[in-house]
């Protein structure tokens, strides 16, 4: 009797592979097959089997990537073959992960299924950068914002307005290649020029970058940097607090080998 297949949409955490959470690990070890994205490190899927077919997915920004109808179409092929079924995502598949749609593909099919959520990068990069999202002096609201929208949507689901005036921490993910256009809009309905500003890139990797400005200048600072993708913009007040707070580049980055593997 063929054994019935099993999907698990599993977030692989913000980039350093020691962040997946415990349940999403055995998923991985225990699957047949891993659907994974470019972003995924190779340090976490040599945690599959040694028998379990690695499928590719890319998934990052600027680059080649498979289409969404194609990986829901792996996803459904697989499971139906009986096989468990892994579906690797950076950070958690339901925050800009496109994991609501691949759940949809697979109940509409007929396929069991389930998620096992991620330390989402919009919160875990900041705080290796030393910035709070939130903080009860200077921010209690915080806004995760995509910087690539539908590019088919026949109209922008953002209201520059209300995140320029309404929301203390502003988050945007994938949001170096839009970062002209989000600055202005910002700065256009009503966020001060001089808001303090950062874009981290490979949050909580060993290849962490952070850089800090004024909004009007982070621009010029990330050309500066040569900083590119994959990055987050972080836009408000929390992002001062990085000069006191400022704990995984200033200290464990610089630390000797034999300390930081206890960091």
């Amino acid at each position: 009797m063929t054994r019935e297949g099993f999907v698990s949409l599993v977030g692989a955490g913000p980039g350093s592979a020691d962040l997946i959470t415990v349940k999403g690990l055995r998923r991985l070890q225990s699957a047949d097959v891993i659907v994974f994205d470019a972003l995924v490190l190779p340090e976490l899927l040599a945690e599959a089997r040694s028998d379990a077919e690695l499928i590719p997915a890319g998934k990052r920004g600027g680059q080649h990537s498979a289409s969404q109808d194609w990986i829901n179409a792996t996803l459904i092929e697989h499971a139906q073959r009986g096989k468990l079924v892994v579906r690797l995502k950076g950070g958690d598949p339901f925050v800009f992960g496109r994991g609501g749609e691949e759940a949809a593909a697979l109940s509409a099919a007929g396929i069991a299924w389930e998620v096992v959520p991620g330390i989402s990068s919009a919160i875990a990069a900041p705080a290796y950068a030393g910035i709070p999202v939130t903080h009860r002096d200077v921010a209690s609201s915080v806004v995760f914002v995509t910087g690539h929208e539908d590019p088919t949507k026949p109209t922008s689901r953002i209201n520059w307005q209300a995140l320029a005036q309404g929301v203390d921490t502003l988050v945007f993910l994938m949001g170096i290649s839009r970062i002209t256009h989000t600055v202005a809009s910002l700065i256009a309905n009503g966020r001060p020029a001089d808001t303090p500003t950062a874009v981290i890139r490979w949050g909580t990797t060993e290849q962490q970058k952070t850089v800090v400005a004024p909004l009007d200048q982070i621009e010029a600072a990330v050309k500066a940097a040569g900083i590119s993708a994959p990055a987050i913009l972080i836009v408000g007040e929390v992002v001062a607090l990085r000069e006191q707070l400022n704990w995984f580049e200033s200290t464990v980055l610089e630390m000797p080998e034999v300390v930081r593997a206890f960091a």
